[in-house]
């Protein structure tokens, strides 16, 4: 079957895509949060168990219906983040969803402060119920930082009109950067993704003009960026810590990822451990490239050139015949995405850049966003953003209250989708330059999801105190300088042109403490891969078994259903031993 790059089609969750269509959605929306208003006098200590059920069952519709326009809004704004109508239907939507959530808000509020004996009397039993009794014991874990219904309301507000508003500014400004590159002796304009390609190209001038250029636009915009990312802060700190009484700005993450405070601290500082086992690797590879030492410009080079490029059709093929030699269901759950018209695959000005899979009802197939360029490792991508969607279709059965595994987990399906396609990468491959290409490059983006993405948490720890002590959002560059060196030791030279790096990243200003579930994920599923490698498709259906529970349990209670402690540095430092047996092959 032949795949062509294309765009997704939203009719699934919008058929009409015009005004009249979106209105009447919200105006059915009120009418129904009208009608669970008047639930509110009901909720009583005394409540029957049967009338409190079909309260959370109308509570659960309404998060329903409240979910598809959010996640419209949201795809329509990362088709075209420059579209005037993508921006105005955006914050339209939300606007309306903050002002209809606050409405139900008394609910949840009610539950938590509920006392433990009445609590208990109304959680439902029965195998049927399991959805249902994790989401209420979920929502009960917030209970001490939960404020009273009006100041809950004033932060919702807050946020819609405050700080959200200022990421929607940041991503407008940075999704509309053009970057202007010599290749070939051809000045070019490009998007940052494609600008992006070339570091990872076989000239070590292409490498550093693609990062020159990368830093000089982005320096442009950086007082701006730096100064969202000040008040960013302010925002996370005002709330979470001086309100809500949280004892840490990373303690309010890992409250919502369900991890443990030790169990972080742990990844963190296991990985902090290892950093001598990638400065190995990059010494390494300075000498593959010839050089004395390893420049930052250089730290993606291929350490052998090869011309292969992967057509996408070419590409879509591979990770479906992947996933079909691993589990039929995998490729056959895969293949929807496409018979769905539900993946955005072409680069073109103003559409969101890198990659994401955004899932909005059990029932429908998830939208998977991808910049295709035809390298090998979007072909890699390709198979992570699949494996988010076979993860949650996998969940379908589940209640769109509890589908979703929380961010450490949410990589275990994406992360082992892409290891697959690297191992059948390999192995289709006789060509011993594309075999160390594509060895090299699985560990280069290991470093860039384990290494690279706990630093830039010890990164936002370091920032959040510094903007908190007064100092200048550009004296956070010396704090990311110091980071950096403390990363690469001297193994990587480091040019000052990257102190800036950081208000590039987007996940610092959208999502605090975000990056550390990518490092978990990663350990995690390196850890998993080695038990398959070893048993082989005996491991197969426990490995199913892990992805089909979503969210619908703890964290820790998913993870020992397969024998992983996440607060024992051993575990970690499993995954990081693998790592090194990489590195070994590799030499």
């Amino acid at each position: 079957m032949a795949y062509d790059i294309g765009r997704w089609t939203l009719s699934d969750l919008l058929p009409d895509e015009t005004g009249a269509a979106l209105t009447e959605r919200i105006e059915d929306l009120h009418a129904a949060v009208g009608a669970f208003e008047a639930r509110r006098r009901e909720l009583t200590p005394e409540i029957s168990s049967g009338t409190f059920g079909t309260i959370l069952r109308e509570y659960e519709e309404l998060v329903r219906k409240m979910q598809v326009l959010s996640a419209y809004a949201s795809l329509r704004f990362s088709e075209d983040t420059q579209s005037e109508a993508a921006l105005t239907l955006r914050n339209r939507v939300r606007h309306e969803l903050t002002g209809l959530g606050n409405r139900i808000l008394f609910f949840s509020l009610w539950w938590k402060a509920l006392d433990e004996e009445a609590a208990g009397r109304l959680v439902p039993d029965g195998d049927a119920a399991g959805d249902e009794r994790h989401f209420l014991a979920d929502l009960r874990r917030f209970a001490p930082y939960t404020l009273d219904e009006a100041r809950e309301q004033l932060i919702n507000l807050k946020d819609a009109e405050g700080i959200d508003a200022l990421l929607t500014l940041y991503s407008m400004i940075t999704n509309r950067l053009e970057f202007t590159l010599e290749v070939d002796g051809e000045s070019r304009t490009l998007t940052r993704d494609a600008l992006m390609k070339y570091v990872r190209s076989p000239s070590s001038e292409l490498r550093q003009a693609a990062y020159t250029e990368l830093h000089r636009i982005y320096h442009r915009e950086a007082p701006l960026l730096a100064q969202i990312y000040a008040n960013r802060v302010r925002d996370w700190r005002s709330e979470n810590i001086e309100l809500r009484g949280f004892d840490s700005p990373l303690a309010v993450r890992n409250l919502s990822n369900d991890i443990p405070d030790s169990a972080v601290e742990t990844l963190l500082d296991v990985t902090r451990a290892n950093t001598g086992l990638f400065q190995r690797y990059f010494t390494l590879k300075a000498g593959w490239l010839g050089r004395p030492i390893l420049r930052r410009y250089d730290l993606y080079a291929p350490v052998a050139v090869s011309e292969r490029t992967v057509p996408y059709s070419e590409g879509v093929e591979l990770v479906l015949g992947t996933f079909r030699d691993f589990e039929p269901r995998f490729a056959e759950l895969a293949e929807r995405v496409f018979a769905d018209d539900h993946i955005d695959s072409e680069i073109r000005p103003g559409k969101r850049g890198g990659a994401f899979c955004m899932t909005v009802l059990p029932e429908h197939t998830p939208w998977v966003l991808s910049n295709y360029a035809g390298e090998v490792r979007d072909v890699a991508t390709l198979a992570h953003e699949l494996g988010h969607a076979v993860h949650s279709m996998l969940a379908a059965d589940h209640s769109v209250l509890v589908q979703h595994p929380t961010l450490p987990l949410a990589e275990t399906a994406s992360v082992f989708g892409e290891m697959l396609v690297v191992d059948s990468l390999l192995e289709r491959e006789s060509d011993p330059a594309v075999r160390r290409e594509i060895l090299a490059g699985a560990l280069d983006d290991v470093y860039a999801t384990v290494l690279r993405q706990a630093f830039f948490v010890l990164f936002e720890i370091a920032a959040h105190e510094a903007v908190m002590a007064g100092r200048y959002p550009e004296e956070l560059n010396g704090l990311y300088l110091e980071n950096l060196h403390e990363q690469f030791g001297s193994s990587v030279e480091v040019n000052e042109d990257f102190a800036w790096e950081w208000v590039t990243i987007p996940h610092l200003y959208s999502t605090p403490f975000y990056c550390y579930a990518y490092s978990f994920g990663q350990l995690l599923v390196l850890s998993l891969y080695r038990r398959y490698r070893e048993e082989g498709q005996t491991f197969v259906p426990a490995y199913l078994r892990l992805l089909a529970h979503g969210g619908s349990a703890r964290p820790a209670e998913i993870l020992a259903e397969v024998g992983v402690d996440m607060t024992d540095p051993a575990f970690w430092q499993g995954g990081f031993d693998v790592v090194a047996g990489l590195i070994d092959e590799l030499e």
